[in-house]
């Protein structure tokens, strides 16, 4: 495993592998890699004869007073999941390599960049956006590898890709839960004990709006209702935002009659942690 820190190097040595036709797999994440990271990297091993990690907290995406400087970096334990799992190449650039003059330009995905995560973190998106762009730009993948727990980035950036042409297939992984159910994430471990437990209504919430979907007589606007309810009443869960949308473009749905992205939001103690699932209204069923 080949562990890379400036922008030429990298760019090299992934022609290098890319020269006799083999594939290459990009898992871009920002490092304190779980269970959910491997999942993306066995899926990029199985698609490509090559795979590329990139690890790189950007600071495009955080917003003043987020948790920048204290998002948890796990270097040397990252570097040993990915030995394990047979990488090719880290990618792990500091941000004056990847930014050197600050940020001159950025790649906006405009109107759908602004919904849901957009919403209540604005620029966000932006952030996401260009860094990923970059790291396509510098790695040259077939393959790119998302989790579908982040399912609002995977929106924004599969527009990306359409809008800019980029000639990358965009491969999305299921999410991976802990045994409890909680989404896994690497902000997960700042949860103290008695939060752990509180952070459990989102993935029930999900359950509920599941149930909720499959009967006939709910429209949209009476689950919903049912589910900010039940989000307001969990001990120690304040709610940014609970939607059901379009998993393309993130707008509202008006009927219960297509796939819909149950998406939701939420603050348990300082900790901001996010959880999806997309459903399937009954065929016929229009509500």
């Amino acid at each position: 495993m080949q562990i890379i820190h400036s922008i030429s190097e990298m760019r090299s040595a992934c022609l290098g592998l890319r020269s006799n036709g083999a594939e290459l797999g990009l898992v871009p994440t920002m490092g304190a890699l779980h269970a959910g990271h491997r999942s993306l990297v066995r899926a990029a091993r199985e698609t490509c004869r090559h795979v590329a990690v990139s690890i790189f907290v950007n600071p495009l995406q955080f917003a003043p007073g987020e948790d920048l400087e204290s998002y948890p970096r796990t270097w040397e334990a990252d570097l040993d999941l990915l030995q394990r799992e047979g990488v090719d190449l880290v990618f792990a650039p500091s941000a004056k390599e990847l930014y050197p003059n600050g940020t001159e330009a950025f790649v906006e995905v405009s109107a759908i960049g602004s919904r849901l995560d957009g919403a209540s973190r604005p620029g966000h998106f932006r952030g996401v956006a260009t860094v990923v762009a970059k790291l396509f730009h510098i790695v040259g993948p077939d393959h790119a590898f998302f989790g579908q727990k982040d399912a609002a980035q995977v929106a924004v950036l599969r527009a990306m890709i359409r809008a800019l042409d980029f000639p990358v297939q965009m491969s999305v992984c299921p999410t991976v839960r802990e045994e409890d159910g909680l989404a896994m994430s690497s902000r997960n471990r700042y949860l103290s004990p008695e939060e752990r437990q509180q952070a459990l209504a989102l993935r029930a919430s999900l359950d509920m709006m599941e149930l909720a979907v499959m009967q006939d007589s709910s429209s949209v606007a009476t689950v919903r209702s049912k589910w900010h309810a039940y989000l307001a009443a969990a001990p120690g869960v304040r709610l940014d935002y609970a939607e059901l949308v379009d998993p393309t473009t993130l707008l509202p749905v008006e009927h219960l009659n297509a796939e819909t992205l149950v998406a939701v939001a939420a603050w348990v103690g300082t900790t901001r942690l996010i959880d999806n699932v997309v459903l399937q209204a009954p065929r016929g069923i229009v509500r």
